[in-house]
């Protein structure tokens, strides 16, 4: 039997966690993992724009651990999945530090704050990069109400904003494109 795409089962702004319960389309942990797959859309754009060969193969992978954490905030922390889920791991977090110091290594040091922008792709990459700390402030602010999240999904996403914005400068530096100094007033 083919699956279908509606199943007409949220038509009265209800949804199901991984485990079955029912809550709102509002609740924040649906906020949370909504917003995870938000962020994974921006990077598939971010993927898409990028010609890094090498980056391109790292944002394929962080695509996957989106979806890791996203299966991982649509679980009720009160019921058993009756599923094997996939896990986030401490080396996934080591991975975006590294990552950060391969192209940390080959940049200026920051002098001042840069603005987002000098091309399409460094621009689509700051805008992954705010969804991203989104997702982390709402995770932060599910473990403040006591509702259950990862304290390694936290991380991976604090990590991985961190990972977004050094891409973006290490992307503007391949493309020649000069960081834009945020000049106060």
């Amino acid at each position: 039997m083919a699956f279908r795409i509606y199943t007409k089962t949220g038509d009265k702004g209800k949804t199901g966690l991984i485990g079955g319960t029912k809550v709102p389309k509002s609740h924040l942990r649906i906020e949370s993992y909504g917003t995870v797959d938000e962020l994974n859309s921006h990077l598939g754009l971010v993927r898409d724009y990028c010609t890094d060969t090498h980056n391109r193969e790292v944002l394929l992978g962080i695509q996957y651990r989106l979806f890791t954490i996203g299966s991982m905030l649509a679980t009720d922390p009160e019921k058993k999945s009756g599923m094997p889920l996939p896990e986030l791991m401490p080396a996934d977090v080591t991975l975006l530090e590294q990552e950060i110091d391969r192209m940390d290594a080959t940049l200026e040091p920051m002098k001042f704050f840069i603005l987002p922008g000098g091309h399409i792709t460094v621009s689509t990459i700051h805008v992954a990069r705010c969804v991203c700390r989104r997702a982390e402030r709402i995770c932060v602010h599910m473990q403040e109400l006591q509702m259950p999240v990862a304290p390694i999904v936290i991380q991976y996403l604090n990590r991985l904003s961190d990972y977004l914005f050094v891409l973006a400068r290490y992307t503007g530096k391949q493309l020649g494109v000069l960081e834009i100094p945020w000049k106060p007033r």
